[in-house]
C-alpha cells in the first residue's frame, strides 16, 4: 500500500513537472524592434508582432529577428583611385530589415548576419572601389561630400531584398604617407596663390577707391574754380558795364565831374600851393 502511494505520488510530482514545462513553454514574448519567426517542424508557419503569443511548446520554436536600425562597420578595404593611386578606406553602412519582409529573410538567408553578408557586404565592396575609381587622389580628399553623396547613392541603388540602407558614411580614405604629404603642400600652394589673388584684388578695389576719390576732388576743385572764374567774369562784366554807362554820362553831361569832385572834396583847401596856380576842384561861375 506504501509502496503504491509513492508510485502515485511520483507521477503526480511528474505530471506536475509536465504541466508546468508545458504552461510555460506554451507563451513567449516579441520585444519592440523584434519580429518573432514561429517554426513548425522546420517550417516558418508564422511571423509574430511585439507582444504575448501562444505556441505549442515542444513542437514549435521561436526565432527573434531585429528589425531595428543597425550599422555594419567595413575596415581597411583596398581600393584605387582614377590616377592609379592605392587607397585604404573605412565605411560605415547603416540599414534596417524591412519589418513586412522578415518571413523572406528566414526563408532566403536564415539569419540577419547571412543577410548581410550576402545582400550588402559584397555589393559595398563593389561599389566602394568603382565609386572611388571615378576620384582623384586629391579630389576624394577635398570634396569628401561628394564622396559620400555619390557612395551612399551607389549602395543604394544595388542594394535590393528585405534590406533598406538608410545611409553611407565614408569614415576615412588614407592614401600612402608621401602622397598625402604631396597632395598637403600642393593644397597649401593652392591657398599661397588664391591669398595672393585676394590681396592683388584688394590693392586694385582700394586704388579703383583712390582713383575715384582724387577724380571726385579734381571735379570739386575744377566746379569751384569754374565758379570763382564765372564770379569775376561777371564781376568785371558789371564793373565795365558801369564804367560805360559812367562814361556815357559824363559825355552827357560834363558837369557832372564837377559834381563828383564837390562830392567828394572834404572842404579843406591843399596846405601847399605853387605860384600862380588855381583853387582846385571848384570852378566858379563869372
Amino acid at each position: 500500500m506504501a509502496k503504491n502511494k509513492n508510485i502515485f505520488t511520483a507521477a503526480a510530482a511528474a505530471l506536475g513537472v509536465l504541466t508546468l514545462l508545458f504552461a510555460v513553454g506554451s507563451f513567449y514574448t516579441v520585444d519592440e524592434g523584434e519580429r518573432g519567426v514561429v517554426i513548425r517542424y522546420g517550417s516558418l508557419i508564422n511571423v509574430a508582432e511585439p507582444g504575448l503569443h501562444f505556441k505549442l511548446p515542444i513542437i514549435d520554436s521561436v526565432r527573434k529577428i531585429s528589425v531595428q536600425e543597425q550599422v555594419e562597420l567595413y575596415r581597411n578595404m583596398e581600393a584605387y583611385s582614377n590616377d592609379q593611386q592605392p587607397a585604404v578606406m573605412n565605411l560605415s553602412v547603416r540599414y534596417q530589415i524591412d519589418s513586412s519582409r522578415v518571413d523572406e529573410v528566414y526563408r532566403n538567408f536564415g539569419t540577419r548576419q547571412a543577410l548581410i553578408d550576402r545582400q550588402v557586404t559584397r555589393i559595398v565592396l563593389e561599389e566602394a572601389k568603382t565609386v572611388l575609381g571615378q576620384f582623384n587622389a586629391a579630389t576624394s580628399i577635398r570634396e569628401r561630400g561628394r564622396l559620400n553623396l555619390e557612395m551612399a547613392q551607389a549602395v543604394q541603388q544595388s542594394v535590393t531584398g528585405p534590406v533598406i540602407i538608410l545611409g553611407v558614411q565614408v569614415e576615412d580614405v588614407s592614401f600612402s604617407a608621401a602622397y598625402e604629404e604631396s597632395v598637403e603642400q600642393r593644397m597649401l600652394a593652392e591657398v599661397a596663390v588664391e591669398r595672393e589673388r585676394q590681396n592683388l584684388e584688394r590693392e586694385r578695389v582700394e586704388a579703383d577707391i583712390v582713383r575715384t576719390r582724387a577724380a571726385a576732388e579734381a571735379d570739386r576743385v575744377r566746379a569751384q574754380a569754374q565758379a570763382e572764374a564765372d564770379s569775376i567774369r561777371l564781376r568785371g562784366n558789371a564793373e565795365a558795364e558801369a564804367i560805360r554807362e559812367r562814361a556815357a554820362s559824363l559825355a552827357n553831361n560834363p558837369l557832372l565831374v564837377e559834381l563828383v569832385k564837390a562830392e567828394r572834396w572834404d572842404g579843406k583847401l591843399p596846405s601847399t600851393m605853387l605860384p600862380n596856380s588855381t583853387v582846385p576842384f571848384i570852378e566858379a561861375n563869372k
